[in-house]
C-alpha cells in the first residue's frame, strides 16, 4: 500500500515545507505551519507506477488532437447575462458569465450576504439559483428577506458545510448560479484539518470551481478578511477564481464601494458605489452627487478633484488640515491616501513651491471613504495643503487633476477630457489640468488652465 504522504502548509500565506519548523521563511510568521495529508501519485498512464516511458507515450496518444491554431478560435463576444444590479454588472465587466467563479470579500457587516441575496432573489424569478449558507441558519437568511422586502417564492435555499455534499445538491439541481456563503466554513472530509485552514480553504475552493467550469454553473464565493484588510486563506484561492471583488465601507458610513481587484472577463479596478438602507443595498447611479455634497459655509484647505475609477471619472472631495506642531516630530496623517506619497508630496511642496511645512501637523482625508489609488489627486492634495496653510479658500467652482513629478513637473493624466466632461456636467466653471491634458477644443462654460510646474499652479491660486 503507498505510503500517505505530508506537507506543512503557513496558513498565513500558503507557503509549503517538506517539514515543520516554527517560522515561515516567506512572511515571518511564527507557529503558522499546519500539516496536511497529500493524495497517493497515480499511475495513470504508465507514470511513475509503471510501463516507462513508451507506455506514458503510449496512454497519452492523441492528447494534441484538442489544440486548435489561435486564428481560429471563435471570438464571438461571451454569452454574459445580467444580474438585475447595474453597479455589480458594472464591477464584473459586463454581468455573469456562465463558468465563472467570482470571489466577493469584505469586512464583517459590510453587507456581503444582503447584495448577494438580494442578487440572487431577483435572478430566482427567472432561472434556477441556489443559496448555499454555512454561516447563517436558514432562519435568520429568511428574516433577513422579509425584513428587506425581496420575493421569496423562487429562490432555493440550503443549509450545508460538507463540499461533496454541497456538489452533490448542485449536480442534482443544476442551477445556473450559485452561492457558497462563506468558503471558510466549507470543509472536505479528505481532509483532517479543521475548516478555514490553508488546505480545507484551497482543497474546497478548487472542488467548486472545478465543478463551475465542468458544468457552466456560475459560482458566487464569499470571503472573509483578515485584520490587514486581505482575503483570508491561501493567495492560490485568488489565482483559482476568475474574478475577486472587494465590498469596502466604514462603520460610520452607509456607502458601500465594490471594487474589482480581478477580472479576467472584463477591466480591474473598476467601482460600484451602493448605500446600506433599511431596505437593504441600493445603487448609486450618481457617486459623485453624494461625494460632492460639500458644507454650505466654504473653508480653507478643500479642494475637487477628478479620479478616474474604472471606466468612469468619479468627482472627490480633497481636504487637508496644516497647524502649528506641538511634537518634535510633526504627524504626518493620510486617510484615504497613500501615506509615504504624502511625505514626499510635501518635500517636492518646499524645493519647488517655496513652502516650508516641515514644522507643521499635515492631514488630508479623502471624503466619503473612498481610497484614492491614482496619482492624479497629487497637484489637488498640494493646492488644498496651500489652502491650509495661508488659510485661504479655493474658489467652489474649481476642479484640479494631475501628478506632481519629484522636479515639480506636472504630468497629465489618462481621459483628462473625459474629467473635463464630467466636471462641467457638475457645474464647475474653471479647472487647473497638466498642460498634456489641455482640451484641444472649448469647453462650454469652463475655463481651463493648463500649467506644466507647480509653481504656474501655484500662480493660478493668485
Amino acid at each position: 500500500m503507498a505510503k500517505q504522504k505530508t506537507a506543512f502548509v503557513c496558513n498565513d500565506c500558503g507557503s509549503d515545507y517538506a517539514k515543520w519548523q516554527g517560522q515561515c521563511n516567506d512572511c515571518g510568521a511564527w507557529n503558522t505551519l499546519a500539516e496536511i495529508r497529500l493524495g497517493p501519485a497515480t499511475g495513470k498512464g504508465g507514470g511513475r507506477a509503471g510501463g516507462g516511458v513508451g507506455a506514458n507515450r503510449a496512454g497519452f496518444a492523441g492528447a494534441l488532437a484538442g489544440a486548435r491554431i489561435l486564428k481560429d478560435i471563435d471570438l464571438d463576444d461571451l454569452p454574459r447575462f445580467s444580474s438585475g444590479v447595474g453597479e455589480f454588472d458594472r464591477v464584473l465587466g459586463g454581468g455573469l458569465v456562465p463558468g465563472s467563479a467570482i470571489l466577493v470579500g469584505g469586512n464583517p457587516g459590510a453587507g456581503k450576504s444582503t447584495l448577494l441575496l438580494q442578487t440572487m432573489c431577483h435572478l430566482a424569478s427567472s432561472m434556477d439559483a441556489l443559496y448555499i449558507t454555512g454561516e447563517e441558519s436558514l432562519q435568520q437568511v429568511a428574516m433577513r428577506a422579509n425584513r428587506l422586502g425581496l420575493p421569496t417564492d423562487r429562490l432555493r435555499m440550503m443549509s450545508e458545510t460538507n463540499v461533496e455534499t454541497i456538489v452533490a445538491a448542485l449536480e442534482e439541481f443544476k442551477p445556473r448560479v450559485a452561492v457558497v456563503d462563506s468558503i471558510q466554513v466549507v470543509h472536505t472530509a479528505e481532509l483532517a484539518s479543521a475548516p478555514g485552514s490553508v488546505s480545507q480553504v484551497r482543497e474546497c475552493a478548487a472542488y467548486l470551481t472545478r465543478f463551475a467550469k465542468q458544468t457552466g454553473t456560475v459560482l458566487i464565493l464569499v470571503g472573509h478578511v483578515t485584520k490587514d484588510g486581505s482575503l483570508a486563506g491561501p493567495k492560490v484561492l485568488e489565482h483559482m477564481i476568475d474574478c475577486s471583488i472587494l465590498l469596502e465601507g466604514n462603520d460610520d458610513s452607509r456607502f458601500r464601494t465594490l471594487r474589482g481587484q480581478k477580472n479576467r472577463f472584463g477591466a480591474v479596478n473598476e467601482l460600484g458605489v451602493f448605500a446600506m438602507t433599511d431596505r437593504g443595498m441600493r445603487e448609486v447611479k450618481n457617486p459623485s452627487a453624494i461625494f460632492l455634497d460639500r458644507s454650505t459655509e466654504p473653508a480653507a484647505g478643500s479642494a475637487v478633484m477628478v479620479v478616474w475609477e474604472g471606466t468612469r471619472p468619479l468627482l472627490v472631495e480633497i481636504q487637508a488640515l496644516v497647524d502649528d506642531s506641538a511634537l518634535g516630530n510633526p504627524r504626518r496623517v493620510a486617510v484615504g491616501l497613500e501615506q509615504n506619497r504624502l511625505a514626499m508630496l510635501l518635500a517636492v511642496l518646499h524645493r519647488h513651491g517655496g513652502l516650508q511645512v516641515g514644522d507643521q501637523d499635515v492631514f488630508a482625508n479623502v471624503v466619503g471613504g473612498v481610497k484614492v489609488l491614482e496619482t492624479s489627486a497629487d497637484l489637488a492634495l498640494l493646492l488644498a495643503i496651500v489652502s491650509s496653510y495661508r488659510d485661504r479658500i479655493l474658489p467652489r467652482d474649481m476642479v484640479v487633476f494631475g501628478e506632481v513629478g519629484l522636479s515639480g513637473e506636472i504630468r497629465p493624466v489618462p481621459s483628462g477630457q473625459e474629467r473635463l466632461s464630467e466636471a462641467a456636467k457638475h457645474g464647475f466653471k474653471r479647472a487647473i489640468v497638466p498642460r498634456g491634458n489641455a482640451p484641444k477644443g472649448e469647453i462650454k462654460g469652463m475655463q481651463v488652465i493648463a500649467v506644466a510646474k507647480l509653481s504656474e499652479a501655484l500662480d493660478a491660486l493668485d
